[in-house]
């Protein structure tokens, strides 16, 4: 790779890309001994793994959501203006993660400036927009996928695509502590137990607020010592806890990640809206049931254009339903109470689910290598190979 240290300019957004883009971060350096520059834009950890932002990630947040038309020309000028310090630059390797609406228009920028366009966290191609995949093959050389069933999507269109492997298996979710959580908070130890998590975005909040409370409080009636544990975020704990007030079961609400996972090796059973908090407790090998109720105009164009059968992530990996899913007028507590209180009760329903999850996590890269191992080797096998545009080849 030359005597100079090589460069990967990076771009990322919002905490869950600055974590993935620090791991990888963290895994180029292991591999070259320390011999890798950064630059491009990120937060906090990735700062701490060397990058100095061009500017505040927290503005890539804005694009995607209506509040972004008054940002526009701001934005507009991020995009020009972190094109021009790329080709500058000129990088080994320019690695986008995530937020799409930015870094994919920063990389089609790029296309033809002699160094490999690698974007990590495939566009979902595969429930909606599948053309997208076709649009972006014209100037990225490699997508990084999250999902095992996502490359082939890619590959189509002659773009190469390397399965990696979900950044939830680089989390400590499989050894967290259930008994130490339990005598923590006064929980016997065969004590029934409920984890509920009914979304972070306060519409989800307000959405499942009398589902998921009526829900509550008919288990608490049916089922003695039922104890509720709810997993939230330090700025909707006043809302979680006004709601939880009245749900009739003691509830322990929770903040941070290791009490979050902690309490998921406590619980017997979870009540979860859909979204990433199914695959955490597929991970931890909690039995679940899924439930989400959307905006009507929302959820009537979903069901326009998505193209999966299933709206759960861990239902979609195993191509069946592992886990129930109900979904807008059927998200009631004539539906979930029966489905939890079977669940709770039915040794062979738990078991399934267990061991559906069990296959799911080994599908999402548990087992092998951590997902930032996999990524760093093939953004240095590309370095390597000296891939650019128009000089696609597998790097796996």
């Amino acid at each position: 790779m030359g005597r100079e240290a090589p460069l990967i300019f990076l771009i990322a957004g919002e905490p869950s890309g600055d974590l993935i883009a620090s791991r990888l971060m963290a895994a180029l350096k292991r591999r070259t001994e320390n011999r890798v520059r950064f630059a491009g834009v990120g937060g906090p950890l990735m700062a701490d793994e060397g990058l100095e932002s061009l500017f505040p990630y927290g503005e890539l947040s804005l694009m995607g959501v209506l509040e972004i038309v008054p940002h526009v020309p701001r934005m507009l000028r991020r995009i020009r203006a972190t094109a021009r310090t790329a080709r500058r630059l000129r990088p080994a390797a320019f690695v986008s993660i995530d937020v799409p609406e930015f870094a994919l228009r920063v990389a089609r920028r790029l296309k033809g400036a002699g160094f490999p366009l690698i974007h990590y966290v495939a566009p979902t191609v595969w429930a909606y927009r599948p053309g997208r995949a076709a649009k972006i093959a014209r100037y990225l050389d490699h997508v990084l996928c999250l999902f095992p069933f996502e490359p082939p999507y890619f590959e189509a269109e002659g773009l190469d695509a390397s399965f990696v492997g979900h950044p939830l298996i680089e989390e400590p979710i499989a050894d967290a502590d259930g008994p130490g959580f339990r005598r923590r908070h006064g929980i016997a130890p065969t004590q029934p137990v409920i984890a509920v998590l009914p979304g972070s975005r306060a519409s989800e909040l307000r959405r499942h607020e009398h589902a998921f409370g009526e829900t509550v409080r008919t288990l608490g009636r049916l089922i003695e010592g039922l104890r509720v544990l709810v997993p939230t975020l330090p700025q909707n704990r006043a809302t979680v806890a006004a709601q939880t007030a009245a749900w009739g079961a003691p509830v322990t609400v929770i903040e941070g990640k290791a009490e979050k996972y902690a309490a998921f090796a406590a619980s017997d059973v979870a009540l979860t809206a859909s979204g990433m908090a199914t695959l955490e407790l597929a991970l931890a090998g909690v039995p679940m049931v899924v439930c989400y109720r959307a905006n009507p105009v929302t959820a009537a164009i979903a069901w326009r254009i998505v193209k999966v059968p299933h709206v759960a992530m861990p239902n979609i990996i195993a191509e069946r339903r592992a886990a129930p899913e109900f979904l807008q007028q059927g998200c009631t507590p004539q539906r979930l109470v029966p489905a939890l209180e079977e669940l709770m009760q039915n040794p062979d329903r738990r078991r399934d689910q267990i061991e559906s999850f069990a296959e799911i996590a080994v599908r999402l890269g548990r087992g092998g290598p951590p997902p930032s191992e996999r990524a760093a080797e093939v953004v240095l096998r590309l370095i390597g190979a000296g891939a650019g545009p128009g000089h696609r080849r597998a790097a796996d």
